[in-house]
């Protein structure tokens, strides 16, 4: 089975929650925030299980914007759950050290 990373552009509404805003004290809230995930699916119909509701991570489901390929395509398919997981994570903590907001899970 292979997996697939994605990165989902949120809309800056995602700022007026408290959590999301913890889990990022150093962001610049002039750049653009995100959610990063893994899946076994491709990353297009995992964005419209995110936005219809179906397994979804309530940021992604309600500020979700558009999937952001140039930051994730160079990395997927991806063979092993346990790798995807560790690209998840560096991507996210990548967008993090440019000062983006991001969750991931």
């Amino acid at each position: 089975m292979a997996y697939n990373v994605y990165v989902i552009e949120l809309d800056k509404e995602v700022l007026s929650s408290k959590k999301f805003r913890e889990k990022n004290p150093n962001m610049n809230a002039r750049f653009a925030c995100f959610y990063v995930g893994q899946t076994t699916h491709n990353p297009i119909t995992r964005f419209k299980q995110h936005k219809s509701g179906y397994k979804a991570n309530r940021f992604a489901k309600k500020y979700g914007l558009r999937l952001v390929p140039k930051i994730f395509s160079k990395f997927n398919p991806i063979a092993k759950r346990k790798e995807a997981e560790q690209t998840e994570q560096w991507i996210a903590e990548k967008l993090r050290e440019k000062g983006h907001g991001v969750w991931s899970n």
